[in-house]
């Protein structure tokens, strides 16, 4: 069932940033935004987003696209869009105050598998009930990752 693996490929790109920081801890650690604030006074995305983070989630999700059938075109896009929803997200977030790893429930799940999903659904033919299971399903999946994650102590916070 190709969705199954289009979920997964989309836990490799989201999660990837998140095992990079826990491996890595503070190393090669640079903040996307550069440390700037709008007028708000809030950074632009937070010290949390960095170019490590999206430098690794673009290379792994490249590489484990063709491992789940797909091309590295397709884990390619996967990636930048995860990561373009995850941005998105943190960008509302610190528009409305919310601290860096904060949970914005539906806010944190849904740009970061629904955009990925829109952009690559004409290449592996994904329909629209599909799409929707999938982001559904990305959203509670998630939930429960990052509960393990953070019992792990590979993530900082739990959601």
């Amino acid at each position: 069932m190709p969705e199954l693996q289009l979920l997964f490929l989309l836990f490799v790109a989201n999660g990837t940033p998140i095992i990079t920081s826990w491996l890595l801890g503070h190393s090669y650690e640079r903040p996307l935004d550069g440390g700037r604030c709008l007028r708000d006074g809030n950074p632009l995305f937070g010290k949390t987003k960095t170019l490590r983070g999206l430098f690794s989630a673009l290379f792994v999700t490249t590489l484990f696209a063709p491992l789940l059938g797909f091309s590295w075109q397709v884990g390619l896009l996967v990636a930048a869009f995860a990561m373009f929803g995850d941005l998105l997200s943190s960008f509302i977030k610190r528009r409305r105050g919310m601290p860096s790893s904060s949970m914005a429930l539906g806010l944190d799940q849904i740009p970061e598998s629904l955009l990925p999903l829109l952009a690559c659904r004409q290449l592996v033919e994904l329909s629209w009930p599909s799409l929707a299971m999938l982001v559904l399903l990305f959203l509670l999946v998630e939930l429960l990752l990052s509960r393990l994650l953070y019992l792990l102590h590979i993530r900082k916070r739990p959601y």
